[in-house]
Formats: C-alpha cells, sequence, structure tokens
C-alpha cells in the first residue's frame, strides 16, 4: 500500500512531465539549500536565477507556474526573499498586472474583428517578405504608442483564430463551433505536411511582431514602463524624449525592419516559410461563406468592436487611465453591446490571461531575490568605475545583458538612481548624465530580445496559448531572435559610442 501511494505522489508530481525533468526539479530544490549553506546566498541567487530560465527554456515540458513557484517558495522559506518584499515588487509593477487581468481579456471579445481584418490583410498580400514587414512595422508603431503586450496579444488572438480555422477544417469539424484544435490525433495524415508549414508560416509572423514591439517600444515616452520610468527621472515630455532616443533608436529602427526583409528572402533561422495553398484556399473559403452567412446581428456585434477598437487605441494614446482599467471597459462595452450575459462566456476570456499572470508573480519574485542579494550590484559598481568615454558603451552592455535574464524594468531603476545620483554628486556633467540615460533606456530595451525572458512581450508569446500549437519553444524563440539580436545589439552599441 504505501508503495502505490509513494508511486502514485510520484506520477502526479508535475503531471506529464519527464521523469528527467521531475529529477531535475526535485535536485534543484535540493541544491539550493546545499548552496546557501555552503558558499552563500549569492551563489544560491545566481543559481536560482538560472535554475527559473531553465523553467521557462523547458515551458512546452511543462507550465513554468508550477516548477517556478516551487523554486521561490523555497526561496522565501531560505530567506533568499522576503514575502514583503515580494508584495512591495508586485505593488510597483501592478499596473502590468492589472493589465495581464483586463487588457488580454478585452482582447479576447474582439477576436471575430480581428480575424476579419488579418484574414484580409493575409489572404490579400501574396509576398511572405511584404507581410512579414508590415507585422513587424505596424507592430513598431503600435507599441510606440500603445503597451507592447497589447499588440502582442492582438497578435497572438489573430494567430490562434487562423490556426483553430485550419486545423478545425482540417479535422473535419465545423471551424464556427468551439472544438479540440490542439489535438493531431484525428487529423488525416495527408493534412499533416501543410499543417507543419503552417506552423512555420505563423512562428515567423509572430516572431517579426514581437520584434517589432521591441523596435518601436524604443522609440516613445510611452512605449516602454521603463522609459516612463527614465522620462521622469530626466524630466523629458513625449517629444523631448523622443528626440533624445532618436540618434539610436531610429537607426536601428530602419536596420530592423531591413533584417525582417532580408530574413524572409534568405530564409535563415526559420524565416521564409510560405503559406501552404491549401490552407490559403481554407482560410479563403471560411472568409467568404463568413461574409455570405453573416447575419445583422453578427455585423452589428463587429460594428461594436470596432467601435471599442477605436475607444481603446485612443484611451491607450492619450493615456487617460492605467491600461487594465482601460481593458475592463473594453471588455464592458462589448459584452453589453453583443449579448454576452453568462458567465461561462466570460470566463473563457480570461481562461490565457491568468496563467500568465501568476507566472509574471513568480517572475518578481525572482526580481525580489536579485534585489535582496543584491546580485548585481559588482556590474554596477564596476561600469560607473570606468574612465568616462567608456560608461555608455558599456552601460549599454551591462543592460542588455542583465535585461535579457531578469526585468528590464528593474534593471532600468537600479541604473538610473545610481546614475543620477553620481550626478547629483557633482562625479558627472548633465550632458554626460543624459546620454547614459539614454544607453540605459536602449540598453534595457533592444538586446534583451535575445531571450524571452529579456521582453514581457516576448514571455508573453512563449506561455500563451499559440506557443505549444506552431511549437514555438525557448529554444527556438532564441534561435530566430539571434539576427535582431545582432543587428540590433550592435547598431545599438555603436550608436550609443559614438552617436551620441
Amino acid at each position: 500500500m504505501s508503495g502505490s501511494i509513494a508511486q502514485a505522489f510520484a506520477h502526479n508530481f508535475l503531471g506529464q512531465s519527464p521523469r528527467w525533468y521531475k529529477a531535475t526539479i526535485v535536485g534543484f530544490l535540493i541544491l539550493n539549500a546545499v548552496v546557501l549553506f555552503t558558499i552563500g546566498p549569492v551563489a544560491a541567487g545566481w543559481l536560482l536565477v538560472i535554475e527559473f530560465i531553465f523553467t521557462l527554456a523547458m515551458a512546452l515540458k511543462c507550465y513554468p507556474l508550477m516548477p517556478g513557484g516551487l523554486l521561490l517558495i523555497e526561496a522565501l522559506l531560505l530567506k533568499m526573499t522576503t514575502p514583503q518584499a515580494l508584495y512591495d515588487e508586485l505593488l510597483h509593477n501592478f499596473p502590468v498586472i492589472l493589465l495581464l487581468m483586463f487588457m488580454v481579456a478585452g482582447i479576447y471579445f474582439m477576436k471575430d474583428l480581428l480575424l476579419f481584418l488579418f484574414s484580409r490583410l493575409l489572404l490579400g498580400v501574396r509576398s511572405k517578405a511584404i507581410l512579414a514587414l508590415m507585422f513587424c512595422f505596424l507592430s513598431a508603431f503600435l507599441s510606440a504608442f500603445l503597451d507592447a503586450l497589447t499588440v502582442t496579444a492582438v497578435i497572438i488572438s489573430a494567430a490562434v483564430g487562423f490556426y483553430s480555422v485550419y486545423h478545425r477544417v482540417a479535422s473535419g469539424n465545423d471551424p464556427r463551433k468551439d472544438s479540440e484544435f490542439g489535438d493531431d490525433q484525428h487529423l488525416p495524415s495527408r493534412h499533416h505536411e501543410d499543417l507543419n508549414q503552417f506552423r512555420a508560416f505563423l512562428r515567423s509572423l509572430l516572431m517579426h511582431g514581437a520584434v517589432g514591439t521591441a523596435l518601436g517600444g524604443v522609440c516613445t515616452l510611452v512605449g516602454e514602463p521603463q522609459n516612463l520610468l527614465i522620462g521622469h527621472e530626466m524630466g523629458w515630455h513625449f517629444g523631448e524624449f523622443f528626440q533624445k532616443v532618436a540618434p539610436v533608436s531610429l537607426p536601428v529602427l530602419v536596420a530592423g525592419l531591413v533584417t525582417c526583409v532580408l530574413l524572409e528572402k534568405l530564409r535563415w533561422f526559420g524565416y521564409g516559410t510560405l503559406l501552404p495553398d491549401n490552407v490559403r484556399a481554407v482560410l479563403a473559403d471560411y472568409a467568404a461563406e463568413d461574409n455570405a452567412k453573416r447575419t445583422p446581428r453578427q455585423t452589428a456585434a463587429l460594428l461594436v468592436q470596432g467601435a471599442a477598437a477605436l475607444i481603446l487605441i485612443g484611451c491607450l494614446a492619450f493615456h487617460l487611465a492605467e491600461v487594465g482599467l482601460i481593458g475592463l471597459m473594453v471588455i464592458v462595452l462589448i459584452t453589453a453591446f453583443t449579448g454576452i450575459t453568462d458567465e461561462h462566456r466570460l470566463g473563457s476570456a480570461f481562461k490565457d490571461a491568468m496563467p500568465f499572470t501568476a507566472l509574471l508573480v513568480v517572475f518578481f519574485a525572482v526580481v525580489a531575490v536579485i534585489h535582496d542579494q543584491q546580485l548585481f550590484a559588482p556590474l554596477i559598481q564596476w561600469v560607473l568605475a570606468l574612465p568616462m568615454d567608456q560608461q555608455p558603451g558599456m552601460l549599454f552592455i551591462a543592460n542588455g545583458l542583465l535585461s535579457a535574464i531578469s526585468d528590464n524594468v528593474f534593471v532600468a531603476t537600479i541604473y538610473i538612481t545610481e546614475v543620477k545620483q553620481a550626478f547629483l554628486a557633482g562625479h558627472m556633467t548633465r550632458e554626460h548624465f543624459e546620454t547614459l540615460a539614454i544607453a540605459i533606456n536602449t540598453g534595457t530595451n533592444l538586446p534583451s530580445v535575445a531571450t524571452p525572458n529579456g521582453q514581457a512581450a516576448f514571455l508573453f508569446l512563449l506561455t500563451s496559448a499559440i506557443a505549444p500549437l506552431v511549437r514555438l519553444s525557448y529554444g527556438r524563440m532564441v534561435w530566430m531572435a539571434v539576427p535582431y539580436t545582432v543587428v540590433m545589439g550592435l547598431l545599438g552599441w555603436y550608436a550609443v559610442s559614438y552617436w551620441l
């Protein structure tokens, strides 16, 4: 009896994850305590960061919330950070949590409109390079004024819509009725090749869109949360921020768009896959049939969604309220005027956002450990001790490296605080202070595309519903981001070092 109970516990632990993965997580839990009590909290802190990145990399084996959560519960028990420090970190990032809770759900209620608009874009543009460029540019443009997570949510929602339509049709199901589209078991073998090609096609568009959010987000005061922080410390308004950052951001934007086209033309790093003809035919038939059978109620619902989208863009562009509150308003408007009144349909909208929201809380606990153990302090002190002419370039590199493994808002907060203290103490001129602020802003935005945990939009994409459907793993995201990382990182570093 005791043996069967033990086997049951072993089987239940992390569910269907491979046995080697379960053993690895158990090993991490044991190793952390050993390292903490033998080597010290700094070594244990860095080990914890590496382990959490491992759980992100293995997201397709097990959703990172469970193993990452176990690691952070242990960190709290071992007093590597405190519940109060975690709570303070969450309060500091509450706008991001609010955004995920409500804005992503708000986008869910626009899925019919998004499928309608993106299907015309997808079917109307035959050139994959032009299509990819449009995805990247539109994401960059929107992210300069809106929130990168909101833009990413729009792209994900459209991709899920396309995938579900084709998968359901290929499986012999009605694409307009809810049915399982994450399992290929009932998919005829003749469709497998087209589906794999379609997955590669969607992967490339998703990555172009995600990179576009970073290209546009760095340009303006409202593009990323750390931009607002840095702009506030420097006293820069919207136009002044854009002008100060432009010598770095605009050349990188152009280079990023050129890279997008070249990757599609050269078909390197997993890009360049075309939309299969059979898939195009299915999506075209669905769009035509949808148009022919659309009822007055459905047309009215599309008009309501369109009006809500315009209200959303206006509210976000003028920052009339926190992004999450605007998302809640969108939910109320669309549901109230499209006949959605039952709790079950409302609940469906939150099922994609809440797991990532919970994961982000765990991520902020890692940031609390980094802060409490001062893991980044030696690197900060080393950079600020360099000769002044070397500081901008090295600050850009340091911010990029740390943002790639941590939270870029957290990294920007630490660096701008340290640099401002040095300025107020009379150790640098105002001009040099501004140069370092630009280096911090661009450093936390551009090289951090190297990893999914470097950008919130990338992490959201990795842990979203579309990632397992199109086989977009952590490793594949890193590989597909390599050319962008090299181009954006090197050009950004050169511009910071020699053009400011």
